[in-house]
């Protein structure tokens, strides 16, 4: 494998390169990930044994759309493929290799001004994405909708709600799938926001900075709101004021944003549940208790 990964990056860099060493190091549920290198260069790369999903393509995509923006760093993408003759195939993606350093308060304030400035591209007519992708483990449904209640209603809880219901996770008495989609359609039906490329999964694990300043990876892209990035920013809790500070420096926040921030995190929540079990499906139906009563 690292032979064949080797001349694939050699092709792409112009420069030649044969792994000496593949160190493994932690780095995601749904792959291995290993720091490879000879004796001038060091790359990040990401492993999974080939199937028809080919995650890692959507996750390069995700990244060099971000990267064309202009707006805010990710990993360079050096070049992924499938390996050949080998049993069983496996998917690669090559990364720039990071030295990631400890933030402090004003590398997260240009982070949310980076941020902003992503969400301010003015880039897209219509919300979605041309095909479906993943968040995590989990297919992300899309297409293009010109309705942004219809689109975050049917494609974002209404497509998880099904996924969890097809896998017994999700009950008729936890909640019709077809009356939480009309109320979630209901209450975004007179927000239309302008159609921003959105990181999709932006928690604090998928942020980071090195010497020249913020680094978003893992993205689930699409276009939507980018209220979205901002509410699931602030799900767990691994942000700091600075960040949002440097948001709201260079793109207000409407008045209206904590009434639609627990729909937005509500998609995450029910992500969490088709991923991990009870404990998100139970937070999953206090939310909607709380979205229900509002």
């Amino acid at each position: 494998m690292w032979h064949f990964i080797s001349e694939h990056i050699s092709d792409e860099t112009e420069q030649f390169f044969s792994c000496q060493k593949a160190e493994r190091v932690s780095g995601g549920d749904t792959h291995d990930s290993y720091i490879i290198k000879d004796a001038t260069h060091r790359y990040f790369v990401k492993t999974r044994r080939y199937d028809d999903t080919q995650q890692l393509s959507h996750e390069a995509e995700g990244l060099n759309a971000l990267a064309n923006t202009q707006t805010i760093a990710t990993p360079r993408v050096i070049c992924h493929g499938i390996t050949a003759n080998e049993t069983p195939n496996m998917e690669y993606l090559v990364l720039s290799h990071i030295r990631f350093i400890e933030p402090n308060a004003d590398n997260y304030f240009t982070l949310g001004e980076q941020l902003a400035s992503l969400h301010k591209v003015n880039a897209y007519t219509s919300y979605g994405w041309p095909h479906d992708n993943y968040i995590g483990a989990s297919v992300q449904t899309n297409g293009r909708m010109a309705s942004w209640a219809d689109f975050f209603a049917e494609r974002r809880i209404g497509s998880m709600l099904e996924r969890l219901a097809s896998n017994g996770l999700w009950k008729s008495e936890d909640g019709d799938i077809d009356s939480i989609v009309t109320r979630v359609r209901h209450l975004l039906s007179l927000h239309q926001p302008h159609p921003s490329l959105l990181h999709g999964d932006l928690w604090a694990g998928n942020a980071g900075f090195n010497c020249k300043g913020p680094i978003l990876f893992d993205p689930a892209v699409y276009v939507g709101d980018g209220e979205t990035d901002l509410a699931m920013a602030e799900l767990f809790n691994g942000f700091p004021q600075s960040f949002f500070d440097g948001y709201k420096q260079h793109l207000p926040i409407e008045k209206n944003y904590p009434l639609r921030k627990p729909i937005y995190q509500l998609y995450h929540i029910l992500n969490h549940g088709l991923l991990f079990g009870a404990h998100y499906i139970a937070q999953a139906k206090h939310m909607l208790d709380d979205i229900n009563r509002d």
